[in-house]
C-alpha cells in the first residue's frame, strides 16, 4: 500500500504548481521543481496571501447574503 499523496494545487493561473510540498514549475513542455529557496519562499508567502483573500471574499459574501435576509427582530 503506498502513502497517500497530496493533489497538486496550481496558484492563481500561474505557471506554478504545489506538489507534495514541493513547488514545481509548469510548462508545455514538462515540468521541473522549483529549487531556488528565495523563490519557493515567495510563492510561499504568495499563496498564503491568496489562500487569506479567498477566505476575506468568502466572509464577505457570507455577510452579504445574511445581511439580504429579513431581520426577523424587525417588526413595523
Amino acid at each position: 500500500m503506498s502513502a497517500p499523496t497530496s493533489r497538486p494545487r496550481p496558484l492563481a493561473h500561474a505557471p506554478v504548481v504545489l506538489r507534495d510540498g514541493q513547488w514545481w514549475l509548469v510548462g508545455r513542455a514538462g515540468s521541473i521543481p522549483a529549487s531556488d529557496s528565495a523563490f519557493t519562499t515567495v510563492l510561499d508567502d504568495f499563496a498564503q496571501a491568496m489562500a487569506a483573500a479567498d477566505r476575506a471574499v468568502a466572509c464577505l459574501v457570507i455577510r452579504q447574503s445574511g445581511s439580504s435576509a429579513p431581520d426577523p427582530g424587525d417588526r413595523r
